[in-house]
C-alpha cells in the first residue's frame, strides 16, 4: 500500500469534505417541490407521521400538497372515513423514503430538510468509493482520484441535492461492493495463516465468521429496500464473491479447491448474501406489518381470526403487495418527454430536467431573459472518457484476467444490461439517472486505467513524469467541465444566453421547456 493508513484516511476524508460542501452549499435551492421529489417527500413524511404512505391532495396537474408544503403548510393529507381508504400504492420498497424522512425529521419539512439525507449520502458515497479504490489499486493517490471524479460528476452532484432514492440505491450498492472487496482481502489473509501454519488437506479450511460478507448482505439488502433494481447487484456480487472463494483456494495450490470452496464457503455465502437481504428488505417493511392502514392490509379480519391466521395473512397480503409491484414496473409504459433508452444514456443524449421555472422576472439576472435549471446530466468528461476506459478494461481482463479489471466490469454489467431486457421486451419507461449506480464503477474504470498510464512505481522517472502530466491534465479538465455545468446543475440564477451555451446538444435543450 502506497501511503501510511493516516494518509490513507485524511486524503479520502478531504476529498469527500470538498464533495460535501458542493452537495450542501444551497441546499434548499430551488425552493420548489423538483421532478419526482412530488411522490417520495410526502411519502417520507407519510412514513414518519402513520408509518405508511397515504395518499396526498391533488395529483399532477394539480399539485395542492406541493403547493402547500412550499408554503408552509403540513395539511397535505387526503381525509376518508376509514385511514386504509386513504392507503396509497406505492411503488418502491420503503428504505429509500424512511432515509428521506430522517431529514424531514431532523430539519422540518421544507426543501433542506427533505434533501439532507440525499447529500449525506452522496457526501459519504466519495469517501467510500475513495477508500475502496485504494485498496484496489494500493495507491492513496488513485483513491483519492477516484472521490475527486466521483465528486464533480453532474449526476451524481444533482441526485445528492435532490429528494430522489436513486442515490441511495447508489450509497448501498457501493458500500455492499466495498465490503465484497473486504471480504475477498479478509479471506486471503485467513487462508495464507492457515497455509503457512497447518496440516495440509486438499480443499483447505473452513473461514469460520466473515464479518464483511455479512456487512455486504446487508448493504445490499439495503440496496433492495431501496429499490428492486438492487437484485442485480446483489445476485452478481454473490456470484463473484464465490468465484473469489474459489479462485484463493486454486492459488494455494490445493488439490480439490473447487469442492473447498462448495462445501465450505457456499453455505455461508448463502446465509450473508441471501438470508441477510431477505431480512434486510422484510425489516425495511415494518412499518406496513404493524400499521393497519397500509396498501393492501386484512388487519381487521385477520386479528379477528387468531394470531396464526394474523401472522399467515399479513405474510400472504404482503407477497400479493410484492406480486403488484414487480407487475406495476413491468407494465409501466407510459410516454414521457424526458424518458431515454439504456443505449443512449452513456453518450448522455436524452437528460432529465429537474426543474426549470419558467416565469422569472427579467430583473432575476439583469438580462431580458433568465433561466434557473437544474439538469440530471453527467459531466461529459467523466461519462464519454469512462466508455473508452471500460472498453480499455475489457482487453486488460481478456489478457490478463485482473480481478480489479473484472469486478469493475461486472458492476457496470450488472446495473446497465438488465435495462435493455425491459427496453426491448417491455418498453419500459426509462430515465438517465437510472445509471447512477453504475457511475462509482465507471469511475473505477478510469482511475484502473490512470494507474496503467501512471506505471509502477519502480518505473523511471520519465514514464512517471509523463504519466502524471496526462492524468493529471485529465482531472484538470474534468474540473474545468464540471465548473462550467455546475450553475445548470445547481438551479443559479443566470441569463437566457448563459444557460444555452452549456446546453451542448439539441436533445439538452428539449430536456427542458422552452
Amino acid at each position: 500500500m502506497q501511503g501510511g493508513a493516516l494518509l490513507g484516511w485524511l486524503a479520502p476524508l478531504a476529498v469527500a469534505i470538498f464533495g460535501g460542501i458542493l452537495r450542501f452549499v444551497r441546499l434548499g435551492e430551488p425552493k420548489a417541490v423538483v421532478f419526482d421529489e412530488t411522490f417520495y417527500v410526502k411519502d417520507a413524511y407519510s412514513l414518519l407521521k402513520y408509518g405508511v404512505e397515504m395518499a396526498t391532495l391533488g395529483d399532477a396537474k394539480n399539485p395542492i400538497a406541493d403547493r402547500r408544503l412550499i408554503a408552509g403548510s403540513l395539511d397535505i393529507f387526503k381525509q376518508c372515513a376509514q385511514p386504509s381508504e386513504c392507503a396509497s400504492f406505492v411503488a418502491h420498497p420503503p428504505l429509500g423514503k424512511w432515509m428521506i424522512g430522517v431529514g424531514e425529521w431532523l430539519f422540518g419539512m421544507n426543501p433542506f430538510g427533505w434533501r439532507f439525507a440525499a447529500a449525506l449520502a452522496g457526501t459519504l458515497s466519495i469517501l467510500v468509493l475513495a477508500r475502496v479504490a485504494r485498496r484496489m489499486t494500493r495507491s492513496t493517490l488513485l483513491g483519492c482520484l477516484a472521490g475527486l471524479l466521483l465528486a464533480l460528476d453532474g449526476l451524481h452532484l444533482v441526485l445528492s441535492r435532490t429528494g430522489l432514492l436513486d442515490i441511495f440505491l447508489m450509497f448501498w450498492v457501493l458500500c455492499g461492493f466495498a465490503c465484497v472487496v473486504a471480504d475477498r482481502d479478509w479471506a486471503r489473509h485467513r487462508l495464507v495463516r492457515w497455509y503457512e501454519s497447518a496440516a495440509r488437506t486438499a480443499t483447505g479450511p473452513r473461514l469460520g465468521w466473515r464479518p464483511w460478507r455479512l456487512a455486504a448482505g446487508a448493504c445490499l439488502g439495503a440496496a433492495c429496500a431501496v429499490k428492486w433494481s438492487g437484485i442485480f447487484f446483489l445476485i452478481g456480487f454473490a456470484v463473484l464473491s464465490l468465484m473469489w472463494d474459489m479462485g484463493a483456494r486454486r492459488a494455494l495450490g490445493l488439490r480439490e479447491p473447487y469442492r473447498g470452496a462448495l462445501a465450505y464457503d457456499l453455505p455461508g455465502g448463502f446465509g450473508a448474501m441471501a438470508l441477510v437481504p431477505a431480512l434486510v428488505f422484510t425489516a425495511s417493511w415494518s412499518g406496513w406489518f404493524v400499521s393497519a392502514d397500509g396498501w393492501g392490509r386484512n388487519w381487521e379480519r385477520a386479528t379477528s381470526s387468531g394470531p396464526l391466521f394474523f401472522v399467515f395473512d399479513s405474510v400472504r397480503s404482503w407477497v400479493q403487495y410484492q406480486l403488484q409491484v414487480l407487475g406495476f414496473h413491468s407494465g409501466l409504459e407510459a410516454y414521457h418527454p424526458y424518458m431515454s433508452e439504456p443505449w443512449q444514456w452513456p453518450l448522455l443524449l436524452r437528460p432529465v430536467s429537474f426543474h426549470y421555472p419558467t416565469d422569472l422576472p427579467p430583473s432575476a439576472c439583469g438580462a431580458d431573459k433568465c433561466a434557473q435549471a437544474v439538469l440530471g446530466v453527467g459531466t461529459p468528461m467523466i461519462w464519454y472518457a469512462a466508455a473508452l476506459a471500460l472498453l480499455g478494461l475489457v482487453a486488460w481482463y481478456v489478457s490478463a484476467r485482473d480481478w480489479r479489471a473484472g469486478a469493475t466490469l461486472l458492476g457496470v454489467a450488472v446495473g446497465w444490461l438488465p435495462w435493455f431486457y425491459y427496453a426491448i421486451a417491455d418498453n419500459r419507461t426509462m430515465y438517465l439517472f437510472y445509471m447512477i449506480p453504475v457511475v462509482p464503477f465507471m469511475v473505477l474504470a478510469l482511475v484502473l486505467v490512470a494507474g496503467l498510464v501512471l506505471g509502477r512505481q519502480d518505473a523511471p522517472a520519465t514514464r512517471r513524469a509523463t504519466g502524471a502530466a496526462v492524468v493529471g491534465a485529465y482531472a484538470l479538465v474534468t474540473l474545468i467541465n464540471f465548473w462550467w455545468l455546475y450553475p445548470v446543475l445547481t438551479a443559479e440564477t443566470i441569463t437566457h444566453a448563459q444557460w444555452w451555451a452549456r446546453m451542448l446538444m439539441s436533445s439538452w435543450v428539449t430536456a427542458a421547456p422552452k
